[in-house]
């Protein structure tokens, strides 16, 4: 069974930083994609990046240049560096992970979901 959780999240004023981890346990994290989303009060769940086994990445366009995704195999941990704030990124950040060694974008591409982890972002 895999188990994801997330921490990191917390409060910041708008153009600051936060980094998220997330754990994994439960299989073979160096051979499979991961990959995360957010959901906003009122909205529904969205995609923010997410990173294949070897590395490659994708983001969304909101997050672009602002956010870091990337992976610590030794420590079966990944990572979301979130740089220049926006209070529009305030939302629920949830890890995710397919079934697949390929980066995925769709959230019905992803099996197993951690509980989340609250970020606001005060303007």
């Amino acid at each position: 069974q895999v188990q994801l959780v997330e921490s990191g999240g917390g409060s910041v004023q708008a153009g600051g930083s936060l980094t998220l981890s997330c754990a994994a346990s439960g299989r073979t994290f160096s051979s499979y994609a991961m990959g995360w989303f957010r959901q906003a009060p009122g909205k529904e769940r969205q995609f923010v990046a997410t990173i294949s086994w070897s590395g490659s990445t994708y983001y969304a366009d909101s997050v672009k240049g602002r956010f870091t995704i990337s992976r610590d195999n030794a420590k079966n941990t990944v990572y979301l560096q979130m740089n220049s704030l926006k209070f529009e990124d305030t939302a629920v950040y949830y890890c995710a992970a397919p079934e697949s060694r390929s980066y995925k974008i769709r959230e019905s591409d992803y099996r197993y979901w951690g509980p989340g982890t609250q970020v606001t972002v005060s303007s």
